[in-house]
């Protein structure tokens, strides 16, 4: 296996996020390019992360299934500026990741067993999809996360509301040229603890795809031609906001 990134970033900074949910993970290596499906220890986060193979510059691999730790993975990773070039290349039960730029660095990461089931992405239907600036959901997640542990989100007349309340409450809402909406009237409650985490994949990608239905599990789709980055979140059944 030899694989070559010229921009670091788009597995540094996924890597990062997704190590603040998961601790160990199976990476998968195919024609396709690199993957992992992962569930977080409370099974009620999902995620999913892919870098197509066109986004490598160097591409020599059969299918390959890597056990990592990501705190590891992570720490030398960091290593890497915006400038270097990954190389990852597989002997066995160990990947060596080398870092090109004025010097060259050289790490080996053990490769583990991981016993975990087999996990696809869920087939879920959702009756409203919007699409909007990241920076303004990242916003809008500060804004209610001040009053609540938690937050609704709602489509209701073409606009998007999101609104925590306890004592005090916050409503942020989305409508206009400001963002596109496509679907039906729905509302569901969600955890703000995970979408904060969430939302540091929204500071790498311009642009923030959001669908749910009512009392469902909410998708967050991030990212661009080099990398996608998605969240599936359960929903918090609770009293409504």
């Amino acid at each position: 296996m030899h694989l070559k990134l010229e921009d670091p970033i788009i597995l540094a900074k996924p890597i990062e996020i997704i190590s603040d949910l998961v601790l160990e993970v199976r990476i998968k290596i195919t024609e396709y390019g690199l993957s992992l499906i992962a569930m977080d220890p409370a099974n009620v986060a999902m995620i999913n992360f892919k870098i197509p193979r066109s986004a490598f510059s160097e591409f020599q691999a059969d299918s390959e299934v890597l056990g990592v730790n990501l705190d590891s993975l992570k720490k030398i990773l960091k290593r890497c500026g915006k400038t270097g070039s990954l190389i990852f290349e597989r002997e066995e039960n160990v990947l060596t990741i080398k870092i090109e730029d004025k010097i060259r660095r050289t790490f080996s990461l053990g490769l583990i067993e991981i016993e975990s089931e087999e996990r696809e992405l869920p087939n879920l239907e959702y009756c409203s999809t919007i699409e909007l600036d990241s920076q303004d959901l990242i916003d809008a997640i500060e804004d209610v996360s001040v009053i609540s542990d938690a937050c609704s989100f709602a489509v209701k007349d073409n606009s998007f509301v999101i609104e925590s309340k306890e004592l005090d409450s916050a409503k942020v809402e989305f409508s206009g040229d400001a963002i596109s909406i496509k679907g039906e009237n729905c509302k569901a409650r969600y955890s703000l603890e995970y979408l904060q985490k969430f939302m540091k994949a929204a500071k790498i990608s311009e642009k923030t795809k959001i669908q749910f239905a009512s009392n469902h599990p909410l998708r967050l789709d991030f990212g661009n031609n080099s990398f996608g980055l998605t969240f599936i979140l359960a929903p918090r059944m609770e009293t409504e906001d």
